[in-house]
């Protein structure tokens, strides 16, 4: 019995070393700023749409004002293929065609969920049809996207779908955690384009990265300081994250050094997080998770994980706040850094 008590203590404190260890690995320590970093902006007409605005001027507003040199462009699929086989390019050709007058970069978002509530965007006239067929007309419309603007050279990367492998949004229910399609997704745009790489994107705070490194080119992660906690759909909360800047800097070492992949911010928090869509809810309430204080406070954090890139999350809610509130301070804020 003294021998059996002896190894689990033995077995008690490795247990704690090793727990100890992981602990100071990812939460404890410091890195250093890049020295160039890249900024950029993720931006939806929807949205932009959503927020009542014009989303043409909100776009020229970006480039011209701002003077944004990259920007991720998420286009719905139920917006650009309403009907089936009829296709309507008309606004994402304008935005690619202005990025390209104006010099700047774009990451395309490819596939059924593209980002914005409710993340995945299915056209109506598809709903009804089985799942593998539904499988086949996803694969389709990511074709045409790729034929029609893989010759433009103001596309840097393609990002397959949007967090694919997260379970967040309302989808049907063969796409949560169907690594086998993803794959499927990524052949087709890669024997459609071999010139580029190809980004997914993966929660910062809710994943350890692996397998999405193990299929996308680059690692898109999220970046959230402060989030809605749902638990029924008349209680959350507001929460505040506890990672250290450390935790990005050392996963990202990980993803490099395990399977040779960069890491880069695809969504940096830069607009409210609210219990329903923020713009159905008073200011007052939106400025308790997003404000200019969070905002310079979330740039700051951005830069002590010491990754190099990051796209904006909010540009549309800045520009509604400058135009629609008088409150161009976010804004002017943000125009320093590009």
């Amino acid at each position: 019995m003294n021998i059996i008590f002896k190894i689990l203590i033995i077995l008690a404190v490795i247990a704690l070393g090793a727990g100890v260890f992981v602990f100071c690995f990812f939460f404890v320590g410091k890195t250093k700023e890049a020295e160039n970093i890249t900024w950029g902006v993720d931006f939806s007409q929807m949205q932009a749409e959503a927020l009542k605005l014009n989303w043409r001027n909100s776009y020229l507003a970006i480039l011209e004002d701002l003077g944004v040199k990259n920007i991720k462009i998420h286009t719905q699929w139920d917006w650009v293929e309403g009907k089936k086989d009829v296709y309507y390019f008309k606004n994402t050709d304008w935005q690619i065609d202005q990025a390209e007058s104006h010099g700047a970069k774009i990451i395309f978002v490819l596939g059924l969920k593209s980002g914005r509530w409710p993340e995945c965007h299915m056209p109506s006239w598809i709903s009804s049809m089985p799942e593998e067929q539904q499988k086949l007309e996803v694969l389709e419309y990511v074709k045409e996207v790729v034929l029609r603007y893989k010759d433009s050279d103001t596309i840097e990367y393609w990002q397959v779908e949007n967090e694919p492998l997260f379970k967040f949004g309302k989808c049907p229910e063969w796409y949560y955690d169907n690594e086998d399609f993803l794959r499927q997704e990524v052949a087709l745009v890669k024997s459609l384009d071999p010139s580029r790489q190809i980004i997914i994107s993966d929660s910062g705070e809710q994943s350890n990265w692996f397998r999405t490194a193990n299929i996308a080119d680059v690692v898109g992660i999220t970046m959230y300081r402060v989030v809605w906690a749902h638990v029924t759909n008349n209680f959350g909360f507001n929460f505040d994250s506890f990672l250290s800047p450390i935790t990005y800097w050392r996963k990202a070492q990980l993803i490099k050094n395990i399977f040779g992949k960069k890491v880069i911010c695809i969504e940096l928090q830069a607009e409210p997080w609210t219990s329903e869509p923020f713009y159905n809810v008073p200011l007052s309430e939106q400025e308790k998770t997003m404000d200019l204080t969070s905002f310079k406070k979330n740039i700051q954090y951005a830069k002590e994980t010491g990754l190099d890139t990051f796209y904006f999350w909010g540009v549309e809610w800045w520009y509604w706040l400058k135009t629609t509130q008088n409150q161009p301070e976010i804004w002017n804020e943000a125009r320093n850094l590009f």
